[in-house]
């Protein structure tokens, strides 16, 4: 009997189930979208059961497509969009607010009250005051709901990152667990110490008794109990650690870019943690072994995100295929230059207040023009991070691996490889943060006996070579660069 490992890739905007196989073989796979809410500007929300409704449906329907028994699969992986804050009543197991989506602004103004611990937050989570992690997203929660903090305190309510949300659903109730991927995105763990730093929860005002246990991303998370007693979740890993280890990134200095709503470039620096000086974050990689990795990261906020808002704001495309064919009615973006800033601007930026921009039209300025400038964008913003994340490590790339539904665009992935002037892998399998936490629940039960067996089955798709001049992709670059000084000039007034 055939077994296969189940992944579950819960991300911003769908939920999916994939099946692999020994050969690292996307046997079947089932997608749900999920919506996300904007109730107020820089406001980003998501309904908690809605996540967790899609993910039963996609489990399902995955079963029933592929038309295997649970007796088939050896073991569960889940991979979540990181940062999303859930908090949940301990005694109704429902959601007290909706889900704070990692995109979301909207405790702008706690991080600010913090500001001046930010050499202290950094020297222990290794990241930066922002929004975009859990700490302010809680504290958030806590001030917006009726007793919030009373509530907390006498232990009433749980917090967790996605994945702990469905372990907690999945298991009926039974257990609240996260891995020191997720938690070393939350600005409450001490990614040195790898535990809850209670300094950290008293910047923020945050009860210990709220959060989850910590443990190692290849673990024994116990059975998925709402579908079987027999089969258990092998493995948690953040989105963009279980891609680096997809990618077979296991080795110091060995890189990926993620280009799904946002992009995310990881670089594997091994079981030493760097501490960026430049806007980096430092990063746990994932814990294997009773060993962990670390890794430098850089975001970009909005990537693929800026395509979705090509079809649901401009309403220029129906659909995110269209991009390539309406890009290349045009040979160039002529040029304009768009800052897709809607939510400010990560690495290396670092800057919430800035808005999105379009500079460089002309009334010759058409639909083509824009959606290339748009695809443009998420290359430039990537090259922004993979610039900083050189001179960091010291490390030079000659090459970098890519995954995410925005590398289904070849203008995309060719302009990128253009102006970074380095060649673009792209791997067979192109669901790598599925397949990467679907390789540490198999490594966990046994499916694989090692990384060197995974490793035998990595191979490439396609690889992208730089045809663009030197000269002219640093035309093209210093062009981005002044585009995004000049939006950062405008700051509307904050509402």
């Amino acid at each position: 009997m055939n077994k296969y490992v189940l992944a579950i890739d819960q991300g911003t905007t769908s939920s999916r189930a994939i099946l692999f196989d020994k050969g690292g073989h996307k046997i079947a796979m089932a997608n749900r979208e999920v919506k996300c809410l904007y109730p107020h500007e820089g406001y980003v929300e998501s309904d908690a059961t809605e996540i967790f409704i899609s993910v039963v449906d996609v489990i399902s329907e995955v079963m029933i497509k592929s038309n295997i028994t649970w007796n088939q699969i050896d073991s569960v992986g889940i991979t979540n969009q990181r940062e999303t804050t859930i908090v949940w009543d301990k005694a109704t197991g429902n959601p007290v607010y909706n889900a704070i989506v990692w995109q979301s602004r909207q405790s702008v103004d706690i991080c600010e009250a913090v500001s001046d611990k930010e050499e202290l937050i950094h020297s222990r989570t290794g990241l930066l005051i922002n929004p975009y992690f859990s700490a302010s997203k809680i504290r958030f929660i806590l001030d917006h709901i009726k007793d919030g903090q009373k509530r907390a305190e006498a232990g009433e309510l749980m917090f967790g990152t996605v994945d702990s949300w469905l372990i907690y659903k999945l298991s009926n109730g039974k257990k609240h667990l996260t891995d020191v991927t997720n938690a070393s995105r939350t600005m409450l763990y001490n990614i040195f110490k790898l535990k809850w730093d209670k300094d950290l929860l008293k910047i923020f005002n945050i009860p210990e008794i709220m959060l989850p246990k910590v443990c190692e991303s290849s673990y024994d998370y116990g059975p998925v109990s709402f579908f079987s007693t027999k089969v258990h979740i092998m493995a948690v890993a953040g989105d963009q650690q279980a891609s680096l280890f997809g990618h077979n990134c296991f080795l110091a200095g060995q890189s990926k870019n993620t280009y799904g709503t946002g992009c995310f470039m990881l670089l594997n620096t091994g079981e030493k943690a760097v501490l960026s000086k430049k806007g980096l974050l430092t990063t746990i990689a994932w814990g294997l072994d009773g060993k962990v990795n670390y890794a430098l990261e850089g975001s970009v906020f909005i990537g693929g995100a800026a395509i979705q808002w090509l079809r649901d704001g401009l309403k220029v495309i129906r659909e995110a295929p269209e991009c390539d064919p309406e890009a290349k009615k045009e040979s160039s973006s002529n040029g304009v230059y768009f800052v897709p800033a809607f939510v400010g601007l990560g690495t290396p930026y670092w800057d919430d207040d800035v808005r999105g921009a379009m500079f460089g039209m002309t009334r010759a300025t058409n639909k083509s023009h824009i959606i290339r400038a748009t695809l443009e964008a998420i290359a430039y913003q990537s090259k922004d991070v993979f610039d900083l994340m050189e001179a960091e490590s010291g490390i030079h790339m000659t090459s970098l691996q890519v995954d995410g539904g925005a590398t289904a665009s070849n203008i995309l992935m060719q302009f990128q490889s253009d102006i970074l002037q380095i060649n673009i892998q792209k791997p067979a399998c192109l669901e790598t943060t599925a397949l990467g936490v679907a390789y540490l629940a198999g490594l966990k039960s046994g499916y694989w006996k090692n990384m060197n067996e995974i490793h035998k089955t990595h191979e490439y798709k396609e690889t992208y070579t730089p045809k663009m001049s030197l000269k002219e992709a640093k035309r093209r670059c210093d062009g981005w660069a002044l585009a995004v000084k000049s939006a950062m000039m405008f700051k509307p007034e904050r509402k």
